[in-house]
């Protein structure tokens, strides 16, 4: 089995953008009533978004299961309040439930968190576990930077985390560190704002002792973990300086990447640095580079091609970055796909 651990409903119908439009017009009207509303979208219209989409490319790609969250760039929690990003995050959710449940072979649910500038991450922890106990999810999208690029949020190492840490250790949920979209036009979303965020992350752990509170929290940082690959020996050396524990130790439990890097140079650097244990198969699909690389003929996030013509790997590591490492990483995805035979 081949297990995506990085898909975003990037084709969602248009009527759920119609509600977000509606949603951000209503904030210049402080008298009108907040209320969730609804979202007029049928089985039919989900149908029609995915498959000439996400799932035409699972059977054209021969992948089996993507864990499918709302679309990233459109979480935007810079925008209104938190009743706004709970009101938006609830709908978003309801929609990928309702994917799952038509199409329980290919997707896994993944939340989208109601988070906010200056707001408590203690205010996600009851989307999460309704998500997580009532929809089936089996972990969230955490964005280390609501603000949109202004870097607004303490680092995700401060204590004012650690209440929704708690509960996703609880719940045995990990967390994909992903931001939204871009409002500083210092960043462009997708080619800068996401790998700076990612790259961030990963020092932010770097520096602190929060896996020796948290020994069973779990992150993934996608997008083949920004520039940290990279810049290992960078990594390395400041850990060194600073009397941090080596990078393979402070990764071992805890943090994983994917393989959301679209070329095979790049993709055959991430295998060869970072521990086999700690990648998880990613595309993205349908996500930030939709088109066809002129020099392979090939769609750029057609990962699963990179790792095939990877020839030096083992047979055995390569299952573990297709499959074993998500089923560790993402535990109640195991129930899921037991359930569906």
């Amino acid at each position: 089995m081949i297990i995506d651990c990085h898909g975003h409903y990037t084709t969602s119908p248009k009527a759920l953008q119609t509600y977000r439009d509606a949603q951000i017009a209503a904030l210049t009207d402080p008298s009108r009533a907040r209320t969730t509303d609804t979202v007029n979208i049928s089985d039919g219209d989900i149908r029609e978004s995915l498959e000439q989409a996400q799932l035409k490319f699972q059977r054209e790609r021969g992948t089996d299961v993507t864990i499918f969250s709302p679309r990233a760039s459109a979480m935007a929690h810079h925008i209104g309040d938190a009743t706004t990003s709970l009101h938006w995050s609830q709908q978003c959710n309801d929609v990928i439930h309702r994917v799952c449940r038509l199409y329980p072979d290919n997707f896994v649910g993944m939340c989208q968190l109601p988070q906010s500038p200056g707001a408590p991450p203690s205010g996600c922890i009851a989307e999460l576990e309704r998500c997580v106990n009532e929809l089936g999810f089996i972990g969230g999208n955490l964005n280390p930077d609501p603000s949109g690029g202004h870097w607004t949020a303490p680092p995700l190492t401060d204590r004012s985390w650690y209440p929704l840490y708690e509960k996703m250790v609880d719940l045995d949920v990990p967390a994909m560190v992903h931001v939204s979209s871009s409002c500083n036009a210092s960043f462009h979303t997708t080619g800068a704002h996401y790998i700076n965020a990612d790259t961030t992350a990963f020092m932010q752990f770097l520096t602190a002792d929060l896996f020796k509170d948290f020994p069973a929290l779990r992150f993934i940082i996608p997008h083949g973990g920004g520039a940290v690959p990279y810049h290992w020996g960078r990594y390395r050396g400041l850990a060194q300086d600073m009397k941090r524990p080596p990078l393979p130790e402070l990764v071992r439990d805890n943090v994983f990447f994917d393989t959301c890097v679209y070329h095979l140079p790049g993709i055959e650097l991430l295998l060869k640095i970072v521990p086999v244990d700690n990648i998880l198969f990613g595309s993205e699909m349908v996500g930030a580079v939709r088109g066809i690389d002129p020099e392979t003929g090939q769609y750029f996030d057609d990962t699963k091609r990179y790792l095939d013509q990877v020839t030096w790997m083992s047979a055995g590591d390569k299952r573990k970055i297709f499959e074993g490492n998500a089923r560790k990483v993402y535990p109640r995805i195991n129930k899921a796909l037991r359930a569906r035979g």
